[in-house]
């Protein structure tokens, strides 16, 4: 099996529990705490790109910052997007896992597992 890293934040109760899932199946991810370090731009974008989805569509729309950003105004290039939140981690959602060349967002439990088993 390739080695797995979960983007994690240990108060949020869906990381956790994709944390435990990967564990309880016998893997041990890598784990990035992403609110201290944030991944950059370039990785952001790999991670964007594995999971097959946009910046747009992982960033927490209900976050103050999202609002307070500006974030909502569609005329915002994506490298201004990237930029954004690598400096405002918070606006990404969580948890991300990756293994080898796929990722999952693990907002859904059942999507890790199908990580494992695909």
């Amino acid at each position: 099996m390739e080695p797995t890293t979960i983007y994690y934040n240990p108060r949020c109760s869906k990381s956790r529990t994709a944390l435990a899932l990967l564990e309880e199946n016998g893997v041990n991810p890598a784990i990035i705490y992403y609110l201290e370090n944030p991944p950059t731009t370039d990785e952001l974008k790999v991670l964007v790109a594995k999971l097959d989805l946009k910046l747009r569509d992982i960033l927490r729309t209900s976050e103050p910052d999202y609002k307070d950003l500006g974030l909502n105004d569609e005329s915002l290039s994506e490298e201004n997007l990237f930029e954004i939140a690598t400096k405002h981690p918070n606006l990404i959602q969580r948890p991300i896992i990756v293994q080898g060349d796929r990722a999952i967002l693990g907002r859904n439990p059942e999507k890790v597992l199908n990580l494992l088993t695909d």
